[in-house]
């Protein structure tokens, strides 16, 4: 397994050599360091590491949170706080930027190397969940795939006609496709799917959900019924009118 690289930025230099000399004992590999943030931001896009340890409080007029939130915005490389002021102000600042740890001096080695692998972990995985979905966009894209969508069920990836999806759900970060008895559940928004779906052919009507016009067999106020019979989805107030000029109506 390769040595995950790291970048340290410390601005007592006593406490820099020591925690450079405990990642070599975890067997982590430094990347460089740095005592500001200006400096922290060069050496991140130079070297492009895979994890920051940031101390919150740097010398010069750029602070670790500052420094750390353009790191996160330019390159997604992950970063841990490491810092002697654990008060709720400087809490609430660091938790903006979405630090994916917070460490507080003096710490233990254990500390350092559990925080860190936890992070490198989640960050493996966002980044998979990112370039799934990325992938699965593109496909929608393409001319070639016009009228389906590929979505990820056990492992593999299953072409979905838009034309058999009766509606879509929103699932706190996922939505759940319903395909008649089939159900889909992909890491997505209401915001992203919709984008992908046919204008023409579907209509957002709830905030939770989005429907195939020609599913709908029934309006009985508040709710749609999708064809079947067996479900009713909710109309929002909001989209009430959207969708009344969507039907004919008589």
């Amino acid at each position: 397994m390769s040595k995950s690289n790291i970048l340290v930025i410390e601005d007592e230099a006593i406490v820099s050599k020591d925690i450079q000399q405990s990642l070599k004992k975890l067997g982590y590999n430094i990347v460089g360091s740095a005592a500001t943030g200006e400096r922290a931001i060069e050496l991140a896009s130079e070297t492009k590491p895979d994890l920051v340890l940031m101390d919150i409080m740097l010398k010069g007029n750029m602070s670790g949170i500052d420094a750390a939130e353009k790191i996160r915005k330019a390159m997604s490389i992950p970063v841990i706080y490491l810092t002697a002021y654990a008060d709720e102000n400087t809490l609430a600042k660091a938790k903006v930027t979405e630090p994916y740890g917070y460490i507080i001096k003096p710490f233990k080695e254990v500390d350092l190397h559990t925080s860190i692998e936890m992070a490198l972990y989640k960050h493996s995985k966002e980044r998979e969940v990112i370039k799934e979905r990325d992938f699965l966009y593109s496909l929608v894209e393409d001319k070639e795939s016009e009228g389906v969508i590929f979505v990820k069920s056990n492992s593999r990836l299953v072409k979905v006609k838009t034309g058999d999806i009766l509606f879509v759900e929103a699932l706190k970060d996922y939505v759940v496709v319903n395909v008649g008895d089939v159900k889909y559940t992909i890491h997505s928004t209401m915001k992203e799917i919709q984008k992908k779906l046919p204008n023409k052919e579907f209509q957002r009507i709830h905030r939770s959900y989005i429907v195939r016009l020609d599913k709908i067999i029934a309006i009985e106020q508040p709710n749609v019924v999708i064809e079947g019979g067996k479900k009713l989805l909710p109309i929002g107030g909001s989209y009430k009118e959207e969708l009344f000029s969507r039907i004919n109506l008589v």
